[in-house]
């Protein structure tokens, strides 16, 4: 095996998760996850 293949990976990991984090913040919070109903749910 090839030496420091574990550290390689994690400093991959690492980036990976750094740009997701700072993406994150970013974003604008969802108000509601449920989609809202009509009052007569016959239609």
């Amino acid at each position: 095996m090839a030496d420091n293949f574990l550290e390689k990976h994690y400093e991959e990991y690492e980036a990976r998760k750094s740009t997701y984090l700072r993406k994150k913040r970013c974003l604008p919070k969802q108000k509601s996850r449920f989609l809202e109903r009509p009052e007569d749910e016959a239609l």
